[in-house]
């Protein structure tokens, strides 16, 4: 482990600012370092949008979902109205959390000394507060936060001043639409703790390089890197198409394809990265998308998702059939997770020296650069292509 320095990670990363044929992996100080990890909140995660739950997991007025990023607490819930909102869980008195985990409420209820939020997270009850000098119930609250949704997807930000989500959004919405996850349903949500750098888990799933030999025995026997049609994007973004088998022991789906797709696109295979934690994996029947949630330098998050179209939800056998994808999804985390477990221990060798990239790994290439970019001020060779 190294003391952070600006000027020498400016240099450090020298070699990675470059285009792919010359460029180099970055140090493993910039997956190990606690100055790093607290850069990397306050000039990302606190600046930009965060993909968070899906909507089905607060379906009804009063649910809501208490989580924390980074060491900020805060609640996503559903009021009266059937509006998401979400606040941080810091009562307005002490501090305290006035919620854990999931469940349903008519109000929060601080457990400290027991000051009252409605679903909108406005102040309406506060005891023994009546004598305090300038303390005006009607202002005060639990601090909101911004929150948007797309595609069912719930997304907040901690930054007032953060870009219109619409902006955001455009360019993942116009390379993903075609999937509908509006009209899919949460079949299954896994949770995943690994310990490793979330940065290291963006890049894996987006490394092309690494299908053919690390998931040989499951999917990427049968895909050719060379062959995806990818782009790239400023931030660090990536969309890719490609020909897939569904996500399944031998590669044939048990429900068909999703209706709007059509059975003519059941072999459809795409991927996609929206910084800074979200991951989409498409394919003709299903999609099975990825959150990744930092919790500290070497451990993260991951949660994993199956959704499948509200019609196929109806079928008798849906659950049985449901676990023939649990199960592989399983089989293909566990392939990922010893890999990059193995590489944060050796991130923090003296004698490890960060490599050369290949020409499969402009993905790669690209969100290490987008990062840099959002993290460091650096200046690469960022662009938008397509091959």
């Amino acid at each position: 482990m190294v003391d952070f320095d600006s000027a020498r990670v400016s240099s450090d990363i020298a070699n990675t600012r470059t285009p792919l044929n010359e460029a180099m992996h970055v140090p493993g100080y910039i997956y190990q370092s606690d100055e790093v990890f607290a850069l990397e909140k306050e000039r990302i995660f606190m600046k930009e949008w965060i993909c968070t739950i899906r909507e089905e997991q607060i379906s009804n007025p009063g649910d809501y979902v208490a989580m924390r990023l980074m060491g900020e607490p805060f609640i996503i819930c559903r009021n009266k109205e059937g509006e998401i909102n979400a606040f941080a869980n810091m009562c307005a008195h002490r501090g305290v959390e006035v919620v854990s985990g999931e469940g349903n409420v008519e109000r929060f209820s601080c457990p400290y000394h027991a000051w009252l939020y409605d679903l909108n997270g406005k102040l309406i009850g506060a005891p023994f507060m009546k004598e305090a000098t300038g303390f005006d119930l009607k202002n005060c609250r639990l601090k909101p936060l911004k929150v948007e949704t797309w595609e069912r997807w719930v997304f907040i930000s901690f930054n007032e001043d953060v870009e219109p989500f619409n902006k955001y959004i455009e360019h993942f919405d116009q390379e993903f639409g075609r999937l509908r996850q509006r009209d899919c349903r949460l079949a299954s949500r896994m949770v995943t703790e690994l310990n490793c750098n979330w940065k290291l888990v963006n890049e894996n799933l987006m490394d092309v390089y690494h299908f053919q030999t690390l998931h040989e025995d499951s999917f990427g026997a049968h895909l050719d890197g060379e062959k995806f049609q990818i782009k790239l994007t400023e931030r660090g973004g990536v969309s890719a198409y490609y020909e897939a088998a569904p996500m399944v022991p031998e590669g044939k789906s048990l429900f068909g394809a999703m209706p709007w797709l059509g059975e003519e696109n059941i072999n459809l295979g795409c991927m996609g990265h929206l910084p800074p934690n979200l991951h989409i994996f498409g394919r003709g029947d299903a999609v099975t998308p990825f959150v990744i949630w930092p919790v500290a330098p070497g451990h993260t998050q991951i949660f994993v998702h199956h959704l499948f179209p509200e019609e196929f939800h109806s079928l008798p056998d849906f659950q049985q059939k449901l676990q023939f994808y649990y199960d592989y999804q399983i089989q293909i985390v566990s392939e990922d997770s010893d890999m990059v477990e193995g590489m944060q221990k050796n991130m923090g060798s003296r004698r490890f020296v960060p490599g050369p990239m290949s020409k499969l790994e402009e993905t790669v290439h690209n969100v290490i650069n987008g990062y840099l970019t959002r993290a460091f001020g650096e200046q690469g060779p960022g662009t938008i292509v397509e091959k």
